[in-house]
């Protein structure tokens, strides 16, 4: 089920927001496209820890983006939420494209972010990176071509299938029209801030905290360097990896992720 959402006001506009459960808290950053792809972990994790789910700009309710987008934004905005909810220190976790962002926090905020997970890093600055670049400008020029119905459309039936309507809609109901919604978003800011984040070892080494880094075994060979990125990155971080999972780990093997991510957790508790 989807949670009643609060709107939170923060620097020039406000965020969707839910805070679910008791406990440490836990701050899910939103990835691109898919909204409420973490809300089924944000309802697994609350008989455990106080778990903060949100919007980032540009999705739903919350206030619109306006390109150019930047990771250092979106971290931005993560960190004067958990200001406005009154957090001062929270494990983050963060999914594809939001490992990014949540990775940015901990680089920026590391008095605030007590453990940080990444599930499934985005390539760039790794040995994919070109690749991805290339996949990242065909996709950009399908959406000048054709429109960003199309080319959101075009995007998933690559990524999980002809039936992503009702893959998506099977986790989370009505989430297959959010994502053509939102795909503006998406396409316009999400995928331009990426290509231009300028995160590198310098900046990594600004991470204090614990970290673990979670990859799906099946992931494809677009990411399979990553892991090896994040151990040079972060050569404390514990990497798992889930037998089975693609790149979409998080919507697809729930229970898998949950089963590596309470230990580690319960591991690092807040004070």
């Amino acid at each position: 089920m989807r949670e009643p959402m609060t709107r939170v006001a923060i620097d020039s506009g406000h965020l969707e927001t839910v805070v679910l459960g008791s406990g440490d808290p836990v701050a899910l950053v939103p990835t691109a496209l898919t909204a409420d792809e973490l809300l089924p972990l944000a309802q697994r994790l609350r008989d455990r820890f106080r778990v903060v789910h949100y919007h980032r700009r540009g999705y739903a309710g919350s206030s619109p983006a306006t390109p150019p987008g930047s990771i250092a934004q979106d971290a931005g905005d993560c960190a004067r939420l958990l200001a406005a909810l009154g957090l001062q220190r929270v494990h983050v976790l963060g999914v594809s494209y939001s490992a990014a962002v949540a990775l940015q926090v901990a680089a920026d905020h590391p008095d605030v972010v007590r453990t940080l997970t990444l599930v499934e890093p985005p390539p760039v600055h790794g040995p994919g990176d070109a690749a991805f670049r290339a996949a990242s400008a065909d996709l950009l020029g399908d959406r000048q071509a054709r429109g960003v119905e199309a080319a959101v459309d075009r995007f998933l039936t690559r990524m999980t299938g002809p039936d992503w309507r009702g893959q998506l809609d099977g986790v989370v109901p009505g989430s297959s029209a959010q994502v053509v919604r939102d795909g503006g978003t998406f396409l316009d800011v999400d995928v331009p801030a990426l290509l231009d984040w300028p995160f590198d070892a310098s900046t990594a080494a600004r991470v204090r905290c614990p970290v673990l880094h979670v990859a799906g075994s099946d992931h494809g060979s677009l990411f399979d360097g990553v892991g090896e990125l994040i151990r040079a990155w972060l050569p404390q971080a514990d990497q798992v990896v889930v037998a089975g999972a693609g790149h979409d780990v998080a919507l697809t093997h729930p229970e898998a992720l949950l089963g590596v991510l309470v230990p580690f957790l319960t591991r690092h508790r807040i004070g």
